[in-house]
């Protein structure tokens, strides 16, 4: 079963973010680490804006412990993303931000993928299935 995509109207709080020329990767797409600084932005943005978080002198701090990150279509330089935040649990001594990247006005947030089009996903190829037999644990 495929989980739907997030829409905008699924968060709470939005974070603008221009994207630059230099979080293109050599395929021609945003370079995977680059997502997780805009989602470190994002929760940064919340936490001072709500006046939590003044980072100089608060006497509580979040350390990120866990991550996951979907990567449902890709987004390149000029796009323009917006963030989107929520909570999506809070305990008594964590919390669990989701995060949706919207690019440009697209109202979905955003695997191996037609080169061509960048859209069509694509079965991985066999060589490329072999070689990870190779370092799979526990062949299925």
């Amino acid at each position: 079963m495929t989980k739907q995509r997030a829409r905008r109207a699924d968060y709470a709080m939005f974070v603008p973010i221009a994207t630059r020329w230099m979080d293109n990767d050599v395929y021609g797409h945003i370079n995977n680490v680059i997502y997780y600084s805009w989602i470190d932005s994002a929760v940064a943005r919340f936490l001072t804006s709500s006046g939590f978080l003044h980072i100089p002198t608060a006497p509580v701090i979040g350390l990120v412990v866990e991550t996951q990150c979907r990567y449902l279509a890709p987004i390149a330089f000029p796009d323009d993303i917006t963030c989107g935040l929520r909570c999506g649990r809070a305990g008594n001594t964590s919390v669990r931000y989701e995060v949706g990247i919207f690019r440009n006005d697209e109202d979905e947030a955003h695997v191996y993928v037609d080169r061509a089009t960048q859209k069509t996903p694509t079965p991985l190829p066999e060589n490329l299935r072999a070689a990870l037999q190779r370092i799979t644990l526990n062949p299925s």
